[in-house]
Formats: structure tokens, C-alpha cells, sequence
């Protein structure tokens, strides 16, 4: 008897498994209004909250501009980018900088959140986030990103479709999740590996 490969032995075991019956799928499905997996009606900051500090992050409520202020104060960064006119932080201001090279030193960046998404984490930022500086938000040792909560969406789906309108009048955006991790060294995971260290948001 000839032995079978690895394919036919798969292929072999879907037929076997296969349903009797077809399954018809559902044709009315609304993604943008699914609740949340656990079936518990929270808000969306508070679910965005939860599922940032299961990803590295760190998600705070402000009342306002001078909480975030102190909150900062509290520990010293030698070379701060600061990109919120309402925040009064002392910082070197991008302006000033033409070479991107020059940001390696950043110890500290801070910059404002377009959209959040409370279903994984995930910041929407946009050309207008990084002060002309693309990569900012990935070479600053740490970050901290302002966002609404009033502009926290539950899912992708309500995310994607709020930015759709605006998608090509955008050079550059993306979603960021957390702060820079990976699991590939060793099966471990280790954070801050290619970016910021850390990542703290302020929901005001």
C-alpha cells in the first residue's frame, strides 16, 4: 500500500469531517454594532482601557490638560518632543528640526490621538500627528499619545469607516497598538525591541 503524503492525509481527514449537511451562512451580519465578546455593556474608554494594559499600554482618565501636566512632571525626561499647544510642557520644538536623525535622542514624545478603537487598542494616527516627522511616534524612547473619548469607536469596522472619506486625502496614517513588543527572541515577549518603551494615554 502506498503511503499516503502529508496532503492526502489532511485532505483525507476534511472529507471524513466534512458537515452532512451544508451549512447556510448568515447574510445579515452587522459588524459595526456586535457587542463586545464578553457580553457586558461597558463603555468604550473603559473597554479600550482594559484591552491597552493587556497589550503593554497604559490607559489614564484626565479632567483636563493640568492633570496630564503634573502627571508628567513627575519624572524627568532630558529631551522632550511635545506637539499639544494646550499642554504646557517644555520641550525643543520640531520646528527646528529638518533631519529626522536628529530625533535619536528623543526621550519623550507626546502627540494627540485621532480615533481609538476599544475592541483591540489600536490609535489611529494620521500625517497630522507627527509635527512633519513620520517617524516620531517609533524612535522616541517613550510616548504619549492625548485622545478623546468621545472619539473612541467600539470596533475596526466603525473605525475604518470613519476614516474611509478621508483615506486619500491622507499621506500617512496608521494604527498603533501599544508599545513596540515582540515575541519572535526566544518566545518571549520583550517590549520595546524596534520603538517607544512605553506607552501611556490620557483620555480626556
Amino acid at each position: 500500500m502506498t503511503k499516503m503524503t502529508s496532503r492526502e492525509q489532511i485532505l483525507a481527514k476534511i472529507r471524513v469531517n466534512k458537515p452532512s449537511e451544508k451549512v447556510v451562512l448568515p447574510t445579515n451580519l452587522d459588524w459595526e454594532n456586535t457587542a463586545f465578546d464578553d457580553n457586558i455593556q461597558r463603555s468604550a474608554s473603559q473597554r479600550f482601557a482594559e484591552v491597552l494594559k493587556s497589550i503593554g499600554g497604559e490607559a489614564i482618565e484626565a479632567a483636563d490638560f493640568d492633570f496630564i501636566k503634573k502627571e508628567i512632571d513627575t519624572i524627568h525626561y532630558h529631551h522632550v518632543i511635545n506637539l499639544l499647544p494646550n499642554l504646557e510642557i517644555q520641550g525643543k520644538d520640531i520646528r527646528e528640526i529638518s533631519d529626522a536623525h536628529d530625533l535619536a535622542s528623543v526621550d519623550l514624545a507626546i502627540i494627540e490621538g485621532k480615533m481609538g478603537v476599544a475592541e483591540n487598542g489600536a490609535i489611529w494616527l494620521d500625517e497630522s500627528c507627527f509635527g512633519g516627522h513620520r517617524v516620531l511616534p517609533f524612535i522616541t524612547q517613550h510616548l504619549i499619545i492625548v485622545l478623546k473619548k468621545e472619539n473612541i469607536v467600539s470596533n475596526m469596522h466603525k473605525a475604518y469607516k470613519r476614516i474611509q472619506s478621508d483615506l486619500f486625502s491622507i499621506g500617512f496614517g496608521l494604527f498603533l497598538a501599544g508599545p513596540s513588543k515582540t515575541a519572535d527572541i526566544e518566545q518571549s515577549l520583550v517590549i520595546g525591541a524596534h520603538g517607544a518603551r512605553s506607552l501611556r494615554v490620557y483620555l480626556v
